[in-house]
């Protein structure tokens, strides 16, 4: 793994890489999938700042790429945790003020959750969750006989500096019986800024009720693209993804 510089925040290093742009357009922040990592983006936000212009951060959560691991198990109000803590952290190491949030399955759930509770631009969730649903929890079920019987653990070696730590802090999280109840549903009327929902019909690990849950709920303006493929659209269908993403924030400075 190539090394991306490592920023000190409350509960460990991150690593980032942060590309440049105007200094007159709102930033974005990247927030990756509970198996993702910034290099796992695939090149995402280097295309995302190509096309707008903005500066763009990705970053390692704690225990993924070679950020520093988690210091303590975590609870099923981890995605609470992070958008309280390790968000506003960053942003405030950064210089990152109002940033656009862009956030990936569990990554969009932080964005959301910060979203209802600190003032943005705007938000691009990308196959979010925002419950608990069944669906979700035979693809995680899935995953995890993938990592164990198949080569999953191999290829998330490439990625991750420690990917036992990565992949069960997220797989166990998730099929924890407490973590049934997890429901952000509530909190999504505290978002007010504009909204970006993108969501693949054929997604192993969630529906378009999640996308649909945020467009019935938030206050501010809600944009659902729903398109046919699975649970990475940014990657399985990247023209799509990108003209949407553009083209919604065009309009926000």
């Amino acid at each position: 793994m190539s090394e991306l510089p490592l920023l000190d925040l409350p509960g460990g290093r991150v690593e980032y890489e942060d590309l440049p742009g105007e200094p007159g357009r709102a930033p974005l922040l990247l927030l990756h999938e509970g198996l993702g990592s910034v290099r796992l983006w695939r090149g995402f936000h280097h295309r995302l700042a190509a096309a707008t212009g903005r500066r763009a951060v990705a970053f390692s959560r704690h225990g993924h790429g070679t950020s520093d691991p988690p210091r303590g198990k975590r609870t099923p109000r981890y995605m609470h945790d992070e958008a309280a803590g390790v968000v506003p952290a960053l942003c405030a190491a950064l210089g990152l003020e109002r940033p656009v949030l862009v956030g990936h399955s569990d990554g969009g759930s932080i964005a959301l959750l910060h979203a209802a509770a600190a003032p943005v631009r705007g938000v691009v969730v990308l196959a979010p969750h925002v419950f608990v649903e069944e669906v979700g929890l035979r693809g995680i079920e899935q995953a995890r006989r993938a990592y164990t019987e198949g080569d999953l653990r191999a290829r998330m070696a490439r990625h991750h500096r420690d990917p036992d730590v990565t992949f069960w802090n997220w797989n166990d999280g998730w099929l924890d019986d407490a973590f049934r109840d997890w429901d952000i549903r509530p909190e999504l009327n505290g978002i007010t800024a504009p909204v970006l929902g993108v969501q693949g019909t054929d997604d192993p690990y969630g529906t378009v009720v999640h996308v649909e849950a945020v467009r019935e709920r938030a206050a501010g303006p809600v944009t659902l693209e729903v398109l046919d493929c699975g649970h990475a659209p940014h990657l399985e269908r990247p023209d799509a993804v990108d003209a949407a993403v553009t083209a919604f924030l065009r309009p926000l400075g």
